[in-house]
């Protein structure tokens, strides 16, 4: 079984560098067009699911790729982005500066504190392991798959497929980029095969 993380195309928010994480922010025209270029690379790589956030420049993404393929969109909640409550809207600067406490003790042990508002590092593995186990019953570990969701999200889902490696430190995955990860049934274990693959994005 393969598994496509995928993330969701450019936002205005990215550019301008601010936290998204639980905010409805739409694609703009760039994240539109890399969209459209995303569901064309994944032609080379068909699925009969699509599991999605809820959010919508997830699902966005998500209908480009199951426009081509014809396939079913599962939305899912447990795959949004992470909640950094009364961070979002801001730059990474601002909140440093306007919560410099709040701050350090997230950067420090994020497993135990969170953002104001937010979630902590515990709380966002537990949704992304259940949305994995969840999937794996769906299909069985038997149908490729693509996942739809966001950065802070994926780097989750890939660090609990990879627990047991533990050379995959630092994850970072850029707009529309496709990360495969292959599992298998008969031994429980996945593989990633492909981290961050933008290739698609050429014309």
């Amino acid at each position: 079984m393969k598994i496509y993380l995928i993330r969701h195309g450019q936002t205005d928010w990215n550019i301008q560098g601010k936290i998204q994480g639980s905010h409805d922010i739409p694609l703009n025209e760039t994240g539109r067009r890399q969209a459209e270029l995303l569901a064309k690379g994944m032609d080379s790589r068909p699925v009969l699911r699509i599991f999605s956030s809820t959010l919508t420049r997830a699902m966005e993404t998500a209908e480009k790729i199951r426009s081509r393929q014809k396939v079913e969109i599962c939305s899912m909640p447990q795959l949004i982005e992470v909640e950094f409550g009364k961070w979002e809207g801001m730059t990474w600067d601002e909140i440093m500066e306007a919560y410099p406490e709040e701050y350090k003790r997230w950067a420090l042990c994020p497993d135990e504190a969170s953002p104001p508002g937010g979630e902590n590092q515990d709380q966002v593995l537990n949704r992304c392991v259940w949305a994995v186990k969840e999937i794996l019953r769906i299909t069985g570990g038997r149908e490729d798959v693509a996942i739809v969701s966001h950065g802070a999200t994926i780097a989750y889902l890939v660090s609990y497929m990879m627990q047991n490696h533990p050379e995959v430190e630092s994850i970072i995955v850029e707009n529309a980029s496709i990360t495969t990860v292959n599992y298998s049934p008969l031994t429980e274990d996945f593989m990633l095969l492909e981290m961050n693959d933008t290739s698609h994005m050429e014309e």
